[in-house]
């Protein structure tokens, strides 16, 4: 197996954190702007993209900061891989970021990036952050 490289991206958000939490943490949420459609059943989400499905595990959450998944093998084993979203408020001007921690193989960290790029700009549309 390819091990890959862990990588993390701030994208600054015109959005209240309680918001971009619905966002990041639902099913309903997140098949608004990050697959074409996602299910849960307790921890284990479904996130599915055309013809193809990946499963995750919801491993953290902290309520109005940030979720975790860490992705399943096709036994539905916990794999060494994840991706994590942090919301970011600065103290002192208020802005919001979403930090994303992700990983990709050593080749591929820059089009693993444009993707995020891609999909966070779908997320800024669906909450009016353009």
């Amino acid at each position: 197996m390819d091990v890959k490289v862990k990588y993390e991206i701030e994208f600054p958000l015109t959005s209240s954190p309680q918001l971009l939490y619905q966002y990041i943490s639902t099913p309903s949420g997140l098949s608004e702007w990050f697959a074409d459609n996602v299910n849960s059943r307790g921890e284990v989400f479904s996130f599915i993209w055309n013809d193809s499905e990946e499963k995750a595990r919801m491993t953290s959450k902290k309520n109005g900061e940030k979720v975790k998944f860490r992705w399943l093998d096709d036994d539905n084993n916990d794999t060494d891989y994840y991706f994590e979203m942090r919301i970011l408020v600065d103290e002192i001007t208020k802005d919001v970021s979403l930090v994303v921690v992700d990983f990709a193989d050593e080749d591929d960290v820059d089009e693993s990036k444009q993707l995020w790029e891609n999909q966070i700009s779908d997320l800024k549309h669906v909450i009016g952050s353009v």
